[in-house]
């Protein structure tokens, strides 16, 4: 059976790697509210400046919460999948404009 956890229950909970290395306890939970998932836990408070900044903070201080194995008492991650490793975002694409020219064909009808 599955117990299920509130958001709120995962702040503060020991983050271990199914190897036995703690990785630290979580500090805030990242949610996609479009999909209602929890998406990465992170391990500090997220302070940037930049988007750079952000980017390298997100790489180094937060899991990815698919790599979550088990979560009770402490929360176990899979330790092919710690801290540093993670996909990046996908930026959103930018509309890419064409040129069109019309030609007029000869018609017999003008």
């Amino acid at each position: 059976m599955i117990e299920l956890l509130k958001v709120s229950q995962l702040i503060g909970m020991d983050i271990y790697t199914d190897s036995a290395d703690q990785l630290g306890k979580v500090y805030d939970v990242i949610i996609d509210l479009q999909k209602g998932e929890v998406v990465r836990l992170t391990l500090e408070p997220i302070r940037a400046t930049s988007k750079d900044e952000a980017r390298k903070i997100f790489r180094e201080k937060t899991i990815l919460y698919k790599s979550v194995k088990a979560a009770e008492k402490i929360i176990l991650v899979s330790s092919s999948t710690s801290v540093e490793e993670e996909e990046e975002p996908a930026e959103p694409e930018k509309p890419k404009y064409g040129h069109y020219s019309y030609k007029r064909s000869h018609s017999p009808y003008k």
